[in-house]
């Protein structure tokens, strides 16, 4: 997964300008993004402050972690059924 080359903080001030009355194209040029990639930031952490987007990556990254573990065991539940039909 590709990851952003703005921190946090920065996306936070960006989103803090435009509800400080900057207008989307001046930002998107002044900063070097699209505006698509500014309305979906804004959909995401709008409203929100550092701490609480902090813990959202948190959670992001542990639900991440808590899906590949538990592909990893389906996987092996299911080769050991394979080889437990292949003995019978």
């Amino acid at each position: 997964m590709k990851t952003s080359r703005f921190t946090d903080s920065q996306i936070m001030a960006i989103l803090k300008q435009n509800e400080a009355g900057s207008n989307v194209p001046d930002l998107c040029r002044e900063h070097g993004i699209s505006s698509a990639n500014f309305y979906k930031w804004r959909t995401k952490f709008g409203g929100m402050d550092a701490s609480l987007m902090k813990r959202m990556k948190k959670l992001e990254d542990e639900n991440r972690r808590l899906k590949k573990m538990y592909a990893e065991e389906k996987l092996k539940a299911e080769i050991a059924k394979v080889i437990i039909e292949k003995k019978l």
